[in-house]
């Protein structure tokens, strides 16, 4: 049932919420809490328009939404991811499935590693002596993004021959 206004404003809302998470991490490197908590609150709306069930599908989300809180977390104790990082992946496991939450995780961490070696070699560059920030959250957006784009704007051609 992934079809209807509502459902297409909410995928559109999330890219966007995602964009804001990307501009406020590269201008202030965080991501708010409002943020994250807006991702959290839209996707139980998300499972209502999508038509997901409530078992084994909320299940599956809620279990992946606090499996990928877990995993960061214990990235995040070890000072390798930010917080604002760990709270977005974890609110974005919400609204994918697992295969595509994983290419999501792909995504992101190719992103990542291009933005790491841009920013790395701008800081040597520079001969900047600070640490070295990534606004990952960057990262996390176009993975987000990419995936809202091959999974629900692939399908809008398809509905657009059914109409006409």
């Amino acid at each position: 049932m992934q079809n209807g206004l509502f459902h297409d404003f909410l995928l559109v809302a999330l890219a966007a919420l995602l964009l804001i998470a990307a501009f406020t991490d590269i201008r202030r490197r965080q991501i708010d809490n409002w943020l994250n908590a807006i991702i959290v609150l839209g996707a139980p709306l998300f499972w209502w328009a999508s038509g997901l069930s409530l078992w084994p599908g909320l299940g599956i989300q809620i279990g992946l939404a606090l499996g990928t809180f877990a995993i960061l977390a214990g990235l995040f104790a070890l000072r390798v991811m930010g917080g604002g990082d760990v709270k977005l992946l974890s609110a974005l496991a919400l609204w994918f499935p697992p295969a595509s939450f994983m290419q999501v995780l792909l995504v992101m961490a190719l992103v990542g590693g291009v933005l790491t070696i841009f920013l790395g070699s701008w800081h040597v560059m520079r001969r900047q002596k600070d640490k070295l920030t990534i606004p990952y959250g960057v990262a996390i957006a176009v993975g987000g993004i990419w995936i809202l784009g091959m999974e629900y704007l692939g399908e809008l051609p398809a509905q657009a021959s059914l109409l006409g």
